[in-house]
């Protein structure tokens, strides 16, 4: 977890710069794209809107649901810029993090007047060590 710990740490470096540089108000698809930038030039890996499948009963469902980010392959980044997080947020993110057998997730909320408040940390205690 000391890998996903550290990765978390630029993440949330990142995010904070890029609220403090635009604030909220922008576009999810906006601070996305913002986010992605400051992340790479940090040196970061990061995909964009990775799918995650889900099998069902024989069933592969390719593209059942997109990440917003994966920074270095081994934390999952979901963005949202609304007034409030709620709990199927939360829940979708930890979804994302079973399906993909992740350990590491974040909920970052560009909504939020202040990036501290809007930012959660998610952890899948079955992922993949």
């Amino acid at each position: 977890m000391e890998q996903e710990n550290r990765i978390a740490r630029e993440i949330v470096d990142s995010a904070y710069k890029v609220h403090v540089q635009t604030g909220p108000g922008l576009l999810e698809s906006v601070y996305e794209s913002i986010l992605t930038y400051e992340l790479r030039a940090r040196g970061c890996q990061v995909d964009v809107q990775v799918p995650i499948s889900i099998d069902y009963e024989g069933l592969n469902i390719r593209d059942a649901f997109r990440a917003d980010l994966i920074v270095d392959g081994k934390v999952i980044v979901e963005l949202k810029s609304v007034e409030q997080v709620q709990p199927v947020h939360k829940k979708q993110l930890l979804t994302y993090l079973k399906l993909s057998n992740s350990r590491l997730g974040l909920l970052i909320n560009f909504g939020a007047p202040m990036l501290k408040h809007g930012l959660t940390r998610i952890i899948n205690s079955a992922g993949t060590p």
